[in-house]
């Protein structure tokens, strides 16, 4: 029945036509608005969300000396709430050795190559979400930044474009749910305007600790289109335009999501 519905409710926002109408700086919104009380109630108390599990584990991460080079994260960059603060809000950034935006989990194995001689962590692996969260969460309070580099501007509008393009066999873009429909309700749940400002972030309907990307992916199996992989350019250019949409909006690592 659940299936039923939400598939109607897709079959629904296919009929309507893309608006394709950029939510106004005004009125944008945290995904935590449109919360029930006792999801907000679960983020806010740090000693009951969940993702606080992940940010612990982050911390004993952060200060683990591994690889060949026997080096921490502490080794480099000491103090955490000192060196990361602001960090997660600036993400992805440009790489110049690279050409190109890198998110926050790119510079970890980035990090974990150049400096620490270490293998890199799996993608969406519990420790790479770990630290990836004790980064986000030296920022949280503070407003988004992302996309003010001006070796970034290409990738944002590439990110827009992505953003903005239909495909899948539903043929649905990002935009006709989360500019154009997200007053509304898709098989019971609320419609957000898909701000990416708590990630990773604890989902309840996964019991579990995501990134962005990984929610980007399940969005693109719902619209039966192909998924980018991770940490594909197409797919770190989205999350840059995704943040650069946010811009000002405050980091809330580790959100608590239905």
């Amino acid at each position: 029945m659940r299936l039923r519905r939400l598939l109607l409710g897709i079959a629904v926002l296919t009929a309507l036509p893309a608006l394709a109408s950029e939510i106004p700086a005004a009125e944008r919104r945290s995904g935590y608005t449109f919360m029930a009380p006792d999801t907000k109630a679960m983020q806010d108390d740090d000693t009951a969300n969940p993702g606080m599990l992940a940010v612990m584990d982050g911390e004993a991460l952060w200060n683990a000396k591994v690889g060949d080079a026997n080096r921490s994260c502490a080794d480099c960059h000491g103090d955490a709430s000192v060196s990361m603060k602001g960090v997660a809000a600036r993400y992805p950034a440009f790489d110049k050795p690279l050409g190109r935006p890198v998110d926050i989990e790119q510079r970890i194995n980035l990090c974990r190559k150049d400096h620490q001689q270490a293998s890199p962590f799996a993608n969406e692996s519990r420790e790479l979400l770990a630290l990836t969260a004790f980064i986000g969460r030296q920022s949280r309070g503070l407003p988004i930044t992302s996309g003010d580099d001006d070796a970034l501007a290409p990738f944002v509008a590439r990110g827009h474009e992505l953003f903005m393009q239909r495909q899948g066999q539903l043929n649905l873009a990002c935009t006709n749910c989360h500019d154009d429909n997200w007053d509304k309700h898709l098989a019971g749940a609320p419609i957000t305007q898909g701000q990416p400002n708590g990630y990773p972030e604890y989902r309840l309907e996964w019991q579990a600790m995501g990134s962005l990307q990984r929610r980007i992916r399940s969005c693109m199996t719902g619209i039966r289109a192909q998924a980018y992989d991770f940490g594909s350019l197409d797919m770190v250019a989205l999350q840059l335009y995704l943040m650069s949409r946010a811009r000002g909006m405050p980091i809330e690592t580790p959100a608590v999501r239905p």
